[in-house]
């Protein structure tokens, strides 16, 4: 089933991007793989596909060591918020954080950079909507953050749209952030609004339920 699933998703993707006026130069999809285990995971990786996304460094832990040592290509991303005392962790096992988004967060990176300890690729993660319950640097900020962060390895923007609200403002609002800042890398769009993303220059889309099936979690 996850195969097959993985088929349809990377031809939706294909023709979205066939679709869009200007489309990112590629747009990759990042396999969200929380909450699922390994038993799941294989079968896309005998597909062929490398990129997963995690939400908690601790699960991660207990599922990606292994499979990385067999499968060396595997591409992990962060795509949770992470927190100080997990960036040990985190540097360890990511290939790609995600979930930038806060001053304390690029000092800690910069002082284990100053150690000598491998940084992975960096995405500031963007509140687009502005809610209180949700990760990320508010837009009014993210000049401030970007700039703070200049000297690590800080590829694009990250961002999750408000349930329930249209997604094309967030999706245009981070282009636009990320064109003013010299961002190539945009994370956005999930499921249920990937295609969407794609229109507005998505170079990363987070997809699971599509894949798995509604978490039972």
């Amino acid at each position: 089933m996850e195969a097959q699933n993985l088929a349809a998703i990377l031809a939706r993707i294909d023709a979205a991007r066939k679709g869009a006026i200007r489309p990112a130069p590629s747009t990759r999809l990042v396999a969200v793989t929380k909450t699922h285990g390994v038993e799941r995971i294989r079968p896309l990786l005998d597909a062929g596909h490398r990129i997963f996304g995690e939400n908690r460094v601790q699960e991660a832990q207990g599922k990606w060591p292994a499979l990385k040592s067999e499968f060396p290509d595997i591409e992990l991303h962060l795509i949770g918020p992470l927190q100080t005392n997990k960036l040990r962790d985190a540097l360890a096992l990511f290939d790609v954080i995600q979930t930038l988004d806060r001053p304390k967060l690029v000092q800690a990176l910069k002082a284990e950079a100053e150690r000598g300890e491998r940084i992975p690729d960096l995405l500031i993660q963007v509140n687009t909507g502005e809610e209180p319950q949700k990760a990320g640097v508010a837009p009014a900020d993210a000049p401030a953050l970007i700039a703070l962060a200049r000297d690590l390895p800080v590829k694009g923007l990250m961002c999750i749209p408000p349930a329930d609200t249209a997604p094309a403002p967030h999706f245009a609002l981070l282009a636009k952030i990320a064109s003013e800042h010299g961002l190539p890398w945009l994370s956005m769009g999930m499921s249920a609004d990937f295609e969407t993303a794609i229109r507005f220059g998505a170079t990363h889309v987070r997809v699971g339920s599509a894949l798995f099936g509604e978490r039972s979690q």
